[in-house]
């Protein structure tokens, strides 16, 4: 497939970015793990510092307003109100009976429930928070689960295996154990080196696309809803870590990425428009 796209920077930081997310009045939002903070900033505009966390990454913004932020210092999931001021945590160092070690990505599905990856090598976790508080590891065994989306239906949840350059899905169809399988293998880096592949973060788009992050591979990778790889497009950010979407429209989407040049810094954030 023939993807013509084009990319802006809109930011140059010192520190590594990720957590990238869009409200509904259009303001943009992101992390950054090693300087603390949360940003927020409209296109043309300077970022303003919106709220600080100890090591913050993935986060999401709930059906109801809550920013929910991964923070990986303080092994716990933050919550913040609309204003930037935290209200609380829904959960801190344990889940499901379990000991969290680096809750790294969420995503919130239709219904209020809430999925989280703990980023650890070969015994990482997928966890499930139900709406109504309850808690489940609904994935477990895997090489640093990462990225998280969703299929445009809910009825997938797909995972990014970082140390094994894949994807897997999880079906949320109704069931005491939610059955996984590995749903794409992503290319591999010339160089052999699993850190110059890891899949990062992950989105969806309104056609049931699987969008990928690929960090170390300078890209964002395509897939069909088929899991076909449909284009990789190079983003010139060394370390690509996540994307959302500012705009999906059929023909046309405009993609917000994070990432940077090195760890801990510095970082960048972009803005790409992909012409499908």
């Amino acid at each position: 497939m023939d993807l013509q796209s084009t990319t802006v920077k809109l930011l140059d930081l010192p520190f590594y970015t990720e957590g990238p997310c869009v409200d509904e009045g259009g303001n943009l939002f992101f992390t950054t793990l090693s300087g603390g903070q949360l940003l927020r900033m409209r296109p043309g505009e300077a970022p303003l510092r919106w709220a600080e966390a100890g090591c913050p990454n993935g986060q999401v913004i709930t059906s109801g307003g809550t920013h929910l932020v991964c923070d990986s210092a303080e092994r716990a999931i933050v919550q913040f109100d609309r204003a930037g001021s935290r209200t609380g945590e829904l959960l801190h160092e344990q889940c499901a009976g379990y000991a969290v070690q680096c809750p790294n990505d969420l995503v919130e599905d239709r219904y209020g429930n809430v999925f989280f990856t703990d980023s650890v090598r070969e015994s990482g976790r997928v966890f499930k928070i139900g709406k109504e508080g309850s808690q489940q590891c609904i994935a477990d065994g895997l090489d640093y689960p990462n990225g998280l989306a969703l299929s445009p239906d809910h009825a997938l949840l797909y995972v990014a295996e970082s140390y094994q350059n894949r994807i897997w899905a999880i079906s949320l169809n109704e069931g005491p154990v939610p059955p996984a399988f590995v749903w794409a293998t992503l290319p591999g880096h010339r160089s052999g080196r699993p850190i110059d592949n890891l899949p990062d973060g992950l989105a969806t788009d309104a056609q049931g696309r699987v969008w990928v992050a690929h960090y170390g591979m300078q890209a964002i990778q395509v897939f069909s809803a088929e899991a076909t790889l449909l284009a990789s497009l190079d983003t010139a950010l060394p370390l690509t870590s996540n994307l959302c979407f500012v705009s999906d429209q059929p023909h046309r989407k405009s993609v917000l990425i994070t990432g940077g040049y090195a760890e801990p810094g510095p970082g960048a954030v972009l803005l790409m428009t992909v012409d499908m």
